[in-house]
């Protein structure tokens, strides 16, 4: 992101603060009426959000919210952040006096990088206020209908969640849109906003607003006690990097740092603050190296079960199966999410696990036979349209049982309940995307499973997860084929050296073969997802590009983890036809159409 720091002025701050603690679990011993909020608000917390007790990174948030100061909340995934800044602005609106109205416009704004946490923030937004009616919440997103969002923001909203593009488009273009009395401007999750390349949207947003509130006043010429307070920003994200810390330096103000050390307790007093240093240049800690995603342990909950499984490249499909199939009748009341690298993966392994049927052994069962997985299965990647993506992302949530196959749009600040078991069956891009993706699970102080799909050839990047102090254990594949029967079939399990000569991986991979080379539509899908799947293999950066190199596969054995028979140069071939053919459709149907106007 290329901020124009020449535009704002470049502060140091020298006395920054702070506060650690050793992990997300609830910090029983306090509440939140100790924290300084109010007792309405306390009980909303508990009665709609579930909340008994502040968790830690609530703890020592809320208070330095409350007071005023600029805020960077540097914590892990799934430790409650968005209460931690939500909670503290709806006590400051509500104890004005008199009441905030409708139409003083917005006060607060809340950034967030996708549709999906947006929706997710506005729901929680939603059940704080039950009892303030008279502060109103909104959002504003792309995919929306525009001027029912322009009818809303004349109508007046006091907190208003939004993504950046919108948010810019309704600042340069919706004269109704009131925010003079803006006093927080709040970046959830913004190293994601960041990577998504809204850094010019961000950019013109903050130019815009400015970093000064100006003078507040309603539509009915009233100011209002709440003006008198200056603009106080906060920003949200799970890992640091230099994107983050650009946008730091211009958008806080002598901030103070909540962050996490599994290594210290958490002692909330003064004494125990620690000075950071901000030099006007790059975050700096005590020991003078700049914190980011380079330098910095990921912050991971203590609770979480982390460990990866090394499979050659042609058994990865079969082994993903058999490992659902174990999981969900194990325990058939689960949440299991399955991150892949591209949408056409996700689509493509939908359809497969909606359909594929394992044909019984012997005949006379044949009536007999049903699906492979018998789970509710949902999908979720960034190619779907706006109401569908909506509808998978409330059906996850409600769901006791569900499996949701999805690309990194959902890896992202999403809170979905009771998700019990998170697969990377594609390595994430970036390292630190590792954190975000397994972030899904071991929410809150709950228990959680991640697993990584490797291959042998990939093994070094554990390396790279060890470097941040993340260690994973080696899951126990040879114990797992073995748990499945064969009909008729007797083997020895310690004789097979290879997992793809196992008898399950063999008979289920022939399976799996001869049921999309019958479905038309499923090859055609599993040819898309094949290409798409090299093309995002080929596009890793920095130090991944020395461990993800495709000279190093067997693109023979990648068409097989899409259950193709074909080379991959057949199914280039296939792919190539198809679009000659297009091609030459085109211009037949042109050449007709000149016809038809030259004979007119």
């Amino acid at each position: 992101m290329e901020l124009n720091l020449n535009k704002r002025k470049k502060q140091k701050i020298e006395n920054s603060t702070t506060i650690k603690n050793s992990n997300s679990e609830v910090f029983a011993s306090c509440s939140f009426q100790s924290l300084g909020l109010h007792p309405t608000l306390c009980d909303q917390l508990k009665e709609r959000l579930g909340f008994e007790a502040p968790t830690l990174v609530q703890a020592q948030a809320i208070p330095v919210v409350l007071s005023g100061r600029h805020v960077l909340v540097n914590a892990a995934t799934g430790t409650g952040k968005t209460v931690a800044y939500l909670a503290p602005v709806i006590h400051q609106l509500q104890k004005s006096d008199p009441r905030i109205q409708r139409t003083d416009g917005t006060f607060a704004l809340v950034l967030v990088p996708t549709h999906e946490l947006c929706m997710q923030v506005y729901e929680i937004l939603q059940k704080l206020l039950h009892r303030f009616h008279w502060i109103v919440p909104g959002y504003i997103m792309g995919g929306e209908n525009r001027n029912k969002e322009k009818a809303r923001l004349r109508k007046g909203i006091s907190i208003l969640v939004a993504t950046p593009g919108r948010l810019l488009d309704h600042l340069k273009n919706t004269s109704s849109f009131l925010y003079t009395n803006l006093r927080w401007i709040i970046f959830d999750e913004a190293d994601r906003i960041l990577e998504l390349g809204y850094g010019k949207e961000i950019e013109d947003i903050l130019n815009i607003l400015g970093s000064k509130p100006q003078k507040s006043v309603g539509k009915d010429n009233t100011t209002s006690q709440i003006s008198e307070v200056e603009r106080q920003n906060l920003l949200l994200s799970a890992t640091l990097n230099e994107k983050v810390n650009e946008l730091a330096k211009i958008s806080l103000d002598n901030p103070v740092m909540v962050g996490l050390d599994q290594k210290t307790e958490l002692q909330l007093t003064q004494q125990d603050m620690e000075p950071m240093e901000f030099n006007g240049k790059d975050i700096l800690g005590k020991d003078g190296k700049l914190l980011s995603s380079s330098t910095e342990e990921y912050k991971l909950p203590t609770q979480l079960l982390q460990r990866y499984i090394k499979v050659p490249c042609g058994s990865r499909l079969v082994v993903l199966l058999s490992i659902l199939k174990h999981l969900f009748e194990k325990e058939p009341s689960q949440k299991v999410v399955v991150f892949f690298s591209t949408c056409d993966a996700v689509d493509f392994h939908y359809s497969l696990v909606s359909g594929f049927q394992l044909l019984p052994h012997r005949q006379s069962d044949i009536e007999d036979k049903q699906l492979f997985l018998k789970c509710n299965t949902l999908r979720l990647h960034g190619n779907m349209n706006h109401e569908d993506r909506r509808t998978t992302f409330n059906a996850f949530k409600t769901e006791k049982s569900a499996l949701l196959l999805s690309s990194d749009v959902a890896a992202r600040g999403l809170d979905f309940p009771k998700v019990r078991c998170i697969i990377q069956y594609d390595p994430p891009g970036e390292a630190t995307e590792y954190v975000h993706r397994v972030g899904r699970t071991a929410r809150i102080g709950e228990k959680g499973d991640s697993l990584l799909f490797l291959q042998p050839v990939e093994t070094d990047y554990l390396h790279g997860l060890e470097k941040h102090g993340v260690t994973l254990t080696e899951y126990p594949l040879q114990k797992l084929l073995d748990s499945f029967p064969l009909s008729g079939i007797k083997y020895h399990p310690k004789s097979f050296v290879s997992v793809d000569m196992h008898p399950w991986v063999v008979s289920l991979q022939r399976a799996l073969e001869s049921f999309i080379s019958s479905e038309l539509k499923m090859k055609k899908m599993a040819q898309n997802a094949f290409c798409s799947w090299v093309r995002a293999y080929t596009a890793h950066r920095g130090e991944l590009k020395g461990i993800f190199m495709v000279k190093k596969l067997h693109l023979g054995h990648v068409a097989r983890s899409f259950a193709l028979k074909e080379q991959p140069s057949l199914v280039n071939k296939s792919l190539q036809k198809q679009s000659k053919k297009r091609m030459r459709d085109q211009k037949q149907n042109n050449v007709s159409k000149k016809r038809k106007v030259s004979k007119r």
